[in-house]
């Protein structure tokens, strides 16, 4: 059998269950890193792919992009790596290294040749996987790697934020929705030192968000205790994809604070200009983060002992750990062990 042939699971088709998929990746490009899988996170977006709810799946689609595993393969052009190193790769596999936002080192923004991991190219949910060698992300040696995929994907997405709006230890910062991401996000703004709230639909969740780090927990759907934190938060960090009422949450703003957007809300946010104008508000929003960020968060991860909580599941398994992720009862991210 050659060596560029890659076992994985695969969709075939929308809506279908996955099913074992072989297939030859060709030739290792002189840029590419291969990885032998160890780990892979499933993560809501790998779904949205392999249902092609954004119209953009490539069938057969071999999802999965939270991957640890060591180097098995580097191509000739390959920098500042090792073979058997244990690394990670999130949402982006390749970005062009030319343009401006690449030069600039926001390679996530690329506007050239970007290639997301699972869309178009062959993610995780495999024995190997490829990437481009600067989006091939080193674990620290403190990094437990079988809970650590989630953070290249819904830790990078929480993080990235966190640095772009300069948020300090003196801040007060409110996360929407928690669930995969926002657990993470409490867990990290509680390292990082901030007073945090948590706004949740399931006050159930109560005491295990505050043994996370949250200081406060607040309903989500309540205006009234909405207007209790008036002018309160520096920022928010919104992880739902539903409608709120966004015009109580900007209220709850301090001066130049901002809703930061994270989850794809389904309609579009009912804002006034006024609102915004008045304390000099912002919405903003964000996708992952560059090759630079996420080695930043692995290190402060590592440093601080932050992990998801995770349910680890067989990567043989993987249709019955779509099924509990579909559920809605997963706490909090769902992990496939690579058994090939």
């Amino acid at each position: 059998m050659s060596e560029n042939t890659i076992h994985a699971y695969a969709a075939m088709q929308a809506g279908e269950a996955l099913q074992p998929y072989q297939f030859d990746a060709g030739e290792l490009l002189a840029h590419q890193v291969e990885i032998k899988v160890e780990y892979c996170g499933l993560c809501h977006s790998d779904l949205s792919v392999i249902d092609n709810d954004w119209n953009s799946a490539v069938y057969p689609v071999v999802a999965g992009h939270e991957i640890i595993g060591t180097i098995a393969r580097l191509g000739s052009e390959a920098k500042g790596l090792k073979l058997g190193q244990r690394v990670g790769v999130g949402w982006t596999a390749e970005s062009c290294q030319c343009c401006d936002p690449c030069v600039a080192g926001q390679q996530v923004q690329c506007t050239g040749d970007k290639v997301a991991t699972i869309v178009g190219h062959a993610g995780g949910f495999a024995d190997k996987v490829r990437a481009g060698w600067q989006w091939v992300i080193p674990l620290p040696d403190d990094l437990d790697p079988e809970s650590a995929g989630p953070l290249l994907c819904g830790g990078i997405t929480v993080f990235d934020p966190i640095l772009k709006h300069e948020i300090q230890a003196i801040h007060h910062v409110g996360v929407i929705g928690i669930g995969g991401l926002g657990h993470m996000a409490i867990k990290l703004l509680k390292a990082w030192g901030c007073e945090i709230t948590a706004f949740t639909s399931s006050l159930d969740k109560t005491e295990e968000l505050k043994a996370m780090g949250a200081d406060h927990v607040v309903s989500s759907r309540d205006t009234n205790a909405l207007k209790a934190h008036r002018g309160k938060f520096d920022l928010l960090l919104s992880t739902v994809n539903v409608t709120l009422n966004w015009q109580a949450y900007l209220a709850t703003l301090a001066p130049n604070g901002a809703i930061h957007m994270l989850g794809l809300a389904l309609e579009p946010m009912q804002i006034p200009a006024g609102a915004l104008i008045s304390g000099s508000k912002s919405v903003t929003g964000s996708p992952t983060g560059s090759p630079a960020a996420l080695r930043q968060l692995l290190k402060f991860a590592a440093r601080k002992n932050i992990a998801p909580q995770i349910e680890l599941f067989p990567m043989s398994q993987i249709n019955e750990a779509i099924e509990r992720l579909h559920s809605g009862k997963v706490r909090y991210r769902v992990v496939l062990k690579a058994d090939f």
